[in-house]
């Protein structure tokens, strides 16, 4: 039998190309150094030997791995958000077009009744230096990730405002939630109705608060009440259609503009015990435009996640470069998908 042939080297590379290994280094890690003769040389050598750069050699000299960390936050049971599964799928393929990838990483078990460790799974990262740079989720005030990442000056962008820390010094970017409301509201006033509900979630999600704000807002421009229409409760379908039924029987609304597309199916829910038509006698609107208000047909606010993904990757090219590097904040619009209901 014929012995194996045995992978090409970086020498074999240069060799061939008849150029030096610093120059067929450079052709694969900084090919802006190069002149297009050359480059075009060694990588019709590196396309001929079929060379694979070592990696892991590579790592070991740069520091470099390469690789980006994310948390990924418990499932939820019983709920339409499916908005995280977007995102990650979103910040996978960005992060692959810059030459990165993502390592997602859990939390540790949770003990039934109690919370997730906030910080669990990052302190063995930073650790071993497994990964270069962290893409944060949770960005309540006074969160301990952004506080402990900060104070051992790990690279990180949050996606998520830094709410009530408009001085914070990392890079955000986050979705305009209160716009997107607004925009649904909106819609379903200039449909005709007047009598426009919000089921929200309970108090001390900043995120619910933002976007309860945008119906409010929307609502006193157009001089509609707003007593006695709205409903604060869990994320859940149950407690969508519990609260939709309740505003339903006792203020009689003619439209549902919801926080999250589990409390719109919800509202979908009791208008089906009562026997009412969706689209014609009650408007219902959602948020997040998961597949599940897609399959549906449930008119939803999406967020557009592929350019959230894009924009921290971005940051964190930038974070990761050699120059000096100014945190910036985005807040991006979102659109509504007009369904049949």
């Amino acid at each position: 039998m014929e012995n194996p042939r045995l992978p090409a080297t970086l020498a074999d590379v240069a060799e061939r190309a008849g150029v030096s290994r610093q120059t067929v280094s450079n052709a694969i890690n900084n090919p802006d150094l190069l002149r297009p003769d050359t480059l075009a040389r060694v990588r019709q050598a590196i396309d001929l030997l079929g060379y694979t750069p070592n990696h892991a050699a590579r790592q070991l000299r740069t520091r470099s791995s390469r690789l980006i960390g994310l948390r990924l936050t418990p499932a939820q049971e019983f709920t339409a958000n499916m908005a995280m599964d977007r995102f990650v799928r979103s910040l996978v393929e960005a992060s692959r077009e810059v030459g990165y990838h993502v390592l997602l990483f859990s939390g540790g078990p949770v003990a039934e009744g109690e919370l997730p460790d906030p910080l669990g799974g990052y302190d063995d990262l930073l650790r071993s230096t497994a990964v270069d740079a962290f893409v944060i989720t949770d960005t309540y005030l006074g969160n301990p990730q952004t506080v402990e990442l900060s104070a051992r000056r790990a690279p990180f962008v949050a996606f998520g405002r830094p709410w009530d820390e408009p001085d914070a010094a990392h890079p955000w970017v986050d979705v305009d939630g209160a716009a997107g409301v607004q925009a649904a509201t909106d819609h379903v006033r200039a449909r005709g109705h007047e009598r426009i509900a919000w089921l929200g979630w309970r108090p001390g999600s900043r995120i619910g608060e933002d976007r309860r704000s945008g119906w409010h807002r929307a609502m006193t421009e157009h001089g509609l009440a707003t007593a006695g229409l709205e409903a604060a409760v869990d994320d859940s379908v149950d407690a969508g259609r519990a609260a939709a039924g309740a505003l339903l029987d006792a203020a009689g609304p003619t439209a549902f503009v919801c926080a999250s597309d589990t409390l719109a199916v919800g509202a979908l829910q009791a208008l089906a015990d009562r026997g009412r038509s969706v689209g014609d006698d009650v408007a219902v609107v959602g948020f997040d435009d998961s597949q599940v208000a897609q399959v549906m047909g449930l008119t939803s606010v999406r967020q557009p996640l592929e350019q959230v993904a894009v924009e921290i990757v971005a940051d964190l090219s930038d974070l990761l470069g050699r120059g000096e590097y100014a945190a910036r904040g985005l807040l991006l619009d979102p659109t509504l998908a007009v369904r049949r209901t």
